[in-house]
């Protein structure tokens, strides 16, 4: 593992290495991003927790970031694998795992698979649980990226919002979108279209915390209700003013409930 001054890089198998942001110190909380952003999804979260006594580790997934982009691996198998080895090689306890998006799949799938390995608790923001991509959905956004990725992923990022953010964040996630490696964009939007997470979210028996939209068109707030449902130990949170990023749009009572959870 090689140490930079604030992150990581850490080998997960032969010839694969992620990167991971370590920052702060105190309760480690272990941030999955989702498709096609990386850790700095998570920037308005990086700068407020650390300074209350919260370790902030994002991890980049494999094809995304400053992590390395392997032809295989973009199953929620092996990305829940992947963050299992870097929970291991920061010899990291008492987690509290969170995950956006498809980031929020990952990190179920590793609670089934893991059986919760060293996490404690749990967080789910705009989460794909249970709201799968149909097979048309998946089909033209596969296309879009292969004929015109710039303009799809402009597109993409215009329904990420209820509110009509600045033209400088959305700028900023476009570049974070085309930094990521265009294969593993296409084999994780596969991926999202054909999981199926609802055994895994039947395994959770750690305090949960959903975090979701209203007006959220990626992962629709019904799936959350479902998911909350599911997970007997969960508390859904409602956005009443966001889509798919309360992170940003409603940010300080995004942050408030995350530091609340954590220190609980």
């Amino acid at each position: 593992m090689l140490h930079t001054a604030n992150g990581h890089y850490v080998k997960v198998e032969e010839n694969v290495t992620l990167y991971v942001e370590d920052v702060g110190e105190g309760q480690p909380v272990v941030f999955v991003h989702g498709m096609p952003v990386n850790h700095r999804i998570y920037e308005y979260q990086q700068s407020v927790l650390p300074r209350q006594g919260i370790r902030f580790i994002g991890i980049d997934l494999r094809g995304y970031g400053r992590s390395d982009h392997p032809l295989h691996g973009y199953t929620y198998d092996r990305m829940a694998d992947d963050i299992k080895a870097v929970i291991d090689q920061l010899d990291l306890k008492d987690v509290t795992l969170a995950g956006f998006s498809m980031g929020g799949g990952v990190v179920t799938r590793y609670m089934g698979r893991h059986q919760g390995y060293k996490v404690s608790k749990l967080m789910l923001f705009g989460a794909a649980t249970l709201s799968k991509l149909p097979e048309e959905a998946v089909n033209g956004l596969i296309a879009g990226l292969l004929s015109d990725r710039p303009q799809t992923l402009t597109s993409m990022f215009k329904g990420f919002f209820h509110t009509q953010p600045s033209q400088g964040i959305e700028n900023w996630l476009w570049q974070m979108g085309m930094k990521a490696n265009v294969h593993a964009t296409i084999e994780t939007v596969k991926a999202i279209g054909s999981e199926d997470l609802r055994s895994d979210l039947e395994t959770i028996r750690v305090p949960t915390l959903m975090l979701h939209g209203v007006h959220d068109q990626v992962c629709p707030f019904p799936a959350a209700e479902e998911a909350h449902g599911i997970v007997a130990t969960s508390k859904l949170v409602r956005f009443e003013n966001s889509g798919h990023a309360p992170f940003y749009e409603e940010k300080e009572k995004f942050n408030q409930e995350v530091i609340d959870f954590v220190q609980s």
